[in-house]
């Protein structure tokens, strides 16, 4: 399968979601080539000490979403990992402010390198936290 038809897959539920995306409840809501979103909904359960939402979590997603993005630009042959990620936290996430997403983007995908940027919104559009990475693109695992 290429990446994207991967991706879809994983969004229809036609194959089970990555442990970590079950723990967390992690849902991919939209795809498209270059381009996928994830959502979750926040409450305590994902709280630091600090009383929000812990940016291990928001980095969690946003990781996901750009890399999905990533490997939806690749064929079946290949596979991707992540060599870097960077994060900017704006404001806290807290219990009430809904249904976050995570939007990821690819800027570009080359035969060695890919990178894509990403933000996590809220349902009224309050930008939470933005983002990019880079991905080394592999052969995938036979």
């Amino acid at each position: 399968m290429t990446g994207l038809e991967i991706i879809e897959a994983l969004a229809a539920g036609d194959i089970p979601r990555p442990p970590l995306a079950e723990l967390l409840d992690m849902s991919i809501d939209d795809v498209a080539p270059g381009r996928v979103t994830f959502g979750l909904d926040v409450d305590e359960r994902l709280y630091n000490p600090l009383g929000s939402v812990h940016g291990g979590v928001l980095s969690t997603l946003l990781d996901s979403a750009m890399g999905c993005a990533v490997h939806t630009t690749l064929p079946e042959e290949l596979t991707f990992t992540t060599v870097e990620l960077h994060v900017n936290f704006v404001r806290a996430v807290r219990a009430g402010a809904g249904r976050i997403r995570a939007e990821g983007e690819v800027i570009s995908s080359g035969r060695r390198v890919a990178t894509a940027s990403g933000r996590i919104v809220g349902p009224d559009g309050a930008l939470y936290a933005h983002g990019s990475t880079t991905c080394l693109v592999l052969p995938a695992a036979p």
